[in-house]
C-alpha cells in the first residue's frame, strides 16, 4: 500500500513541513540573537536597509496572497483562475529574487560589503539564507503549474485532480510554506529597522 493511501492521524508531509519549520525558525532566532550580541560586543551601528528590501517585502505579501487565491480557486473547481494564479505566484516570486539580487547591489554600490563590518555580514547571510529558502519552494510551485496544465486538459481530467485529496494536501502545505516565508521575510524587516532606528 502506498504511503499517501495508509490512513494516518498526521500525514508525513504535514510532520515534515512542520519540523522543517521549525528548524528553519530556530535558525533565524539563533542568527538574530547572534546579530544583536556582536552588535553589543563591538559597539557597531546597526546597518541601514536599502529601499529595495521594504519593496521586496510587498512583492512577497502579493505572493502569498495570490496563492491563497490559487487555494480558493482549487476548491471552487475554478480551472482557468487556478492556473492563471499559479502562474503569478511565480512570476512574484521570481520578480522578489531578481529585486533582492538589486538590493544586494545598492547596498554594496553604498559601500557596505560583506566584509564591512559583522553587522553587514549578517545582513547579507540572513536575507542570502531566506532567498535560498524561496528557491528551494520554486521547484514545488513549477511542479503544480506542470501538473495543472498536463493533467487538465479536459472535463474528466480536470474532475480528476481537483478531487484528488493528496493535490488538496500538497497545495495546503505549499501555501503554508509561502506563508511562512512572507512572516519571517516581514520579522526579519522588521527587526533591522528596529535595531537601526532605536536600538
Amino acid at each position: 500500500m502506498s504511503v499517501d493511501k495508509r490512513n494516518y492521524l498526521v500525514h508525513p508531509q504535514v510532520i515534515a513541513l512542520s519540523l522543517l519549520i521549525a528548524g528553519v525558525t530556530f535558525l533565524f532566532l539563533a542568527f538574530s540573537g547572534s546579530y544583536i550580541y556582536n552588535r553589543v560586543q563591538s559597539d557597531m551601528p546597526a546597518i541601514k536597509l536599502p529601499p529595495l528590501f521594504y519593496v521586496n517585502t510587498l512583492l512577497l505579501i502579493a505572493s502569498s496572497y495570490i496563492l491563497t487565491r490559487c487555494k480558493k480557486a482549487y476548491l471552487q473547481d475554478d480551472t482557468r483562475m487556478y492556473q492563471v494564479y499559479l502562474w503569478i505566484t511565480m512570476l512574484l516570486s521570481v520578480v522578489f529574487l531578481g529585486a533582492q539580487v538589486f538590493a544586494w547591489l545598492q547596498l554594496f554600490n553604498s559601500g557596505i560589503l560583506v566584509n564591512h563590518s559583522n553587522m553587514a555580514s549578517f545582513v547579507y547571510l540572513i536575507s542570502a539564507v531566506h532567498f535560498a529558502h524561496v528557491i528551494f519552494g520554486i521547484p514545488f510551485l513549477a511542479l503544480f503549474i506542470y501538473s495543472a496544465h498536463k493533467k487538465m486538459k479536459e472535463p474528466v481530467s480536470v474532475l480528476v485532480y481537483f478531487s484528488d485529496p493528496d493535490k488538496a494536501r500538497k497545495l495546503r502545505l505549499l501555501t503554508i510554506y509561502w506563508h511562512f516565508l512572507d512572516v519571517l521575510w516581514i520579522y526579519l524587516i522588521l527587526f533591522f529597522a528596529i535595531n537601526y532606528y532605536f536600538l
